[in-house]
């Protein structure tokens, strides 16, 4: 990893815990495996979408630019704005304006939507591996669904644009409205319309918010640090196991 590089001591410090924690839970599902089968195989698999499946960041940052430059405002450069990739929509717009006005953030969503639902939608790319990570995980996973604060209506055209749809029985999202905004409602609402035990569910996701509403609803959880979140986020968050690619995943699930 990076951090092995960097001659920050707190750097370090965070890839030794890192390190242990990945050893330990490896050591403990392999225990677990041996005591009663191949525990993944009982297992729901919950993938976030954005930072996870695919990278959106063109799509994402170009349509935030856009509802900036319609309401003629000054917009932070591309990098900042990566940066809220993956946080509910409202969220970021209520940050990036500097505002809790509803009216307000209501109109740059609008504005937002205007560019993302015809061309923002599809300026994105699934992340190197991925493909190989769901095929391989399709065997011994029970059943495998995406869980994303991206509204469902954008999130199901993307995956079924991008050929990963065979892979999930269902696609859960946002209501554009806002309702299930929340990933902790969101996955209460999915583990209830599936009837889905939480001791049998895993959320794989990048950033806080995932491991979270993970822990919020007693699912167990993995880092994707292939994503926008870093390894500081996702270890404070208290992920239960991370991995640096989808190769790395794909070989733990298989």
């Amino acid at each position: 990893m990076s951090a092995w590089k960097s001659a920050d001591p707190d750097a370090l410090a965070r890839s030794v815990a890192l390190s242990i924690i990945t050893v330990s839970n490896l050591v403990l599902n392999l225990i677990a495996g041996g005591e009663s089968g191949s525990k993944m195989k009982r297992d729901v698999l919950l993938f976030d979408l954005d930072g996870t499946l695919t990278d959106p960041k063109p799509g994402i940052v170009g349509s935030i630019r856009f509802a900036f430059d319609q309401l003629r405002i000054a917009c932070p450069g591309d990098d900042v704005l990566a940066g809220f990739i993956g946080p509910p929509l409202r969220g970021t717009f209520a940050l990036l304006l500097g505002t809790a006005e509803v009216d307000r953030i209501e109109e740059a969503m609008a504005l937002y939507r205007q560019r993302f639902a015809g061309a923002g939608l599809y300026e994105n790319q699934v992340y190197d591996g991925v493909r190989t990570m769901l095929e391989r995980a399709r065997l011994p996973a029970a059943a495998m669904y995406v869980a994303t604060s991206k509204p469902a209506v954008y999130a199901e055209r993307i995956v079924e644009h991008f050929g990963l749809n065979d892979h999930f029985r269902k696609v859960y999202g946002a209501e554009l409205d806002g309702r299930y905004d929340d990933k902790v409602e969101l996955l209460a609402h999915l583990l209830e319309e599936e009837r889905i035990a939480p001791d049998v569910a895993v959320m794989i996701g990048d950033r806080a918010a995932d491991v979270r509403a993970a822990k919020a609803n007693g699912l167990r959880s993995i880092g994707a640090l292939w994503g926008y979140g870093s390894e500081h986020e996702l270890v404070d968050a208290g992920a239960d196991i991370l991995f640096q690619t989808p190769y790395n995943l794909a070989d733990y699930l298989s």
